[in-house]
């Protein structure tokens, strides 16, 4: 069917990086693959001790005397499979399946986040046929984790001074700011005791989700907050000690499952099992219309010995759970409709010793970002546990006067006969911390239509990436 729609090999291009694991921590494979393809092609290019990758092409006859153009991207990609999918993300390649339009991964996440952007340099690399300014494709390592890539990124190596980021998802949007941000580990110290009493396996599934950028302003409920109020409200009834509790998979994307091991006295068993099946029908009303997946699961195993959390740290616990921020914190102000901050518990784990938090916080604003990182730690001192930031990166900026925006619009304007939507984004982009480096850079942020990334329900346009790209060609040709 590629064969069928392709154009210039942006399709097939997609397919074969598909083929090659590229998850966040693991970029040698991908790293060494275009670094092949520079070569195979007579390209120069910089490999750092990063892996990030910037390939080289010089300006058609013509356009040597114009502004050099970046294309920019990142290599890796969030790694999330379905419940029950043993899919190795570090050895296997991606499954592809096309449905109608849109192009999938069969029970993982796709990576059109942000394979798209390695698709679009390499086709434009390849092709000498298109009239274009000095090219410079740069594809940046760890985008996922934290930005590493990029904050590693020699930018005395760029000599391009428009940049087109490809890390959108939606057509006809062009962004032109984004959220800084920054990462909180917080870890709580756990104190167990022996206790007798069947082990009552409580799960959360099948939650919408999301990216934590993109769609937090969508209020999808977070499983492990809501697998927290369940053992509140089950609390002031029922007698269970907590044994375990984990739940998401990413900072940076909204908990889909959360998960709790119970211990229950036998002769209570039946009566928890009830009462925590009438207190989900409750959540389930209530969150009928936004969570229409949500499901609940129950399984015991045979009466034993356990150690559980004492009665005060599974206060601290759940007191932690129950007054963490969560979501959208505040909205702007300048910018109808955008998220100014907000906050996303991603990842929560326990092993015997204490349980560990892992946020994600954006702000547009540094001074509030800065806050909600204060407030988390204050919250964990408060309990007896501590919490630490990193992987913080800046804001991007709005640039009031931008000749790359403008020449946008123009060709935008021709290409589809209507304006484009000029927009800023919750979500952090590279953007921040390239021109931190190159203040100077003028850029802007594309892509094509792309739904739920981060999570294996993720699809891609197949038509709207070839007309990004038909477009993207006629940009550099006006440049």
């Amino acid at each position: 069917m590629f064969e069928k729609i392709d154009y210039k090999n942006v399709l097939d291009y997609f397919y074969k990086i598909s083929q090659i694991p590229r998850g966040s921590g693991f970029n040698d494979r991908i790293s060494d693959y275009l670094v092949n393809f520079a070569r195979e092609r007579g390209l120069s290019y910089v490999q750092d001790a990063l892996k990030n990758v910037i390939i080289k092409k010089p300006a058609t006859p013509g356009y040597k005397g114009h502004t050099g153009v970046v294309i920019q991207g990142h290599m890796d990609m969030v790694c999330v499979a379905e419940e029950g999918v043993p899919h190795n993300f570090k050895e296997e390649p991606l499954s592809l399946f096309v449905d109608g339009d849109m192009l999938g991964a069969r029970g993982t996440t796709l990576g059109g986040d942000d394979g798209i952007a390695i698709a679009y340099g390499m086709a434009l690399l390849a092709d000498n046929t298109i009239p274009h300014p000095a090219l410079e494709v740069v594809i940046t390592t760890d985008e996922e984790t934290g930005m590493y890539g990029a904050k590693g990124l020699d930018a005395s190596q760029i000599s391009g001074r428009f940049m087109i980021n490809v890390d959108s998802e939606d057509e006809g949007v062009v962004l032109v700011s984004c959220a800084g941000g920054l990462r909180a580990t917080g870890m709580l110290p756990l104190e167990r005791t022996a206790k007798r009493g069947s082990m009552l396996t409580v799960k959360l599934s099948g939650l919408m989700g999301g990216h934590s950028g993109a769609e937090i302003h969508k209020y999808r409920t977070n499983a492990i907050y809501l697998m927290a109020r369940l053992l509140f409200e089950l609390k002031k009834e029922e007698e269970f000690s907590i044994f375990m509790m984990a739940g998401g998979e990413k900072d940076n994307a909204i908990p889909v499952w959360a998960q709790a091991e119970l211990v229950v006295p036998r002769e209570r068993e039946a009566r928890v099992c009830c009462r925590m099946q009438e207190v989900f029908g409750k959540y389930k009303k209530e969150l009928g219309n936004s969570e229409p997946g949500m499901d609940l699961t129950l399984s015991n195993s045979l009466e034993d010995s356990y150690f559980v959390l004492t009665e005060e740290s599974t206060r601290k616990f759940l007191f932690l759970l129950l007054q963490a921020p969560d979501g959208v914190q505040k909205m702007s102000h300048e910018i109808e409709g955008l998220v100014e901050s907000s906050l996303n518990l991603g990842i929560l784990r326990m092993d015997k010793a204490e349980a560990v938090f892992h946020f994600s916080v954006r702000s547009s604003v540094g001074t509030y970002k800065y806050f909600l990182r204060d407030k988390l730690e204050e919250l964990f001192d408060f309990v007896g546990g501590r919490c630490t930031a990193d992987s913080d990166y800046p804001a991007w900026e709005y640039r009031k006067d931008s000749v790359l925006r403008e020449k946008f619009t123009e060709v935008f304007r021709q290409f589809y006969n209507g304006e484009p939507k000029v927009q800023a984004i919750h979500a952090g982009l590279e953007c921040g911390l390239i021109c931190e480096k190159i203040p100077d850079m003028d850029m802007i942020s594309i892509g094509p239509d792309m739904r739920d990334i981060h999570t294996p329900k993720e699809r891609l346009s197949l038509s709207s990436s070839l007309r990004v790209y038909k477009f993207l060609e006629q940009l550099l040709a006006a440049l």
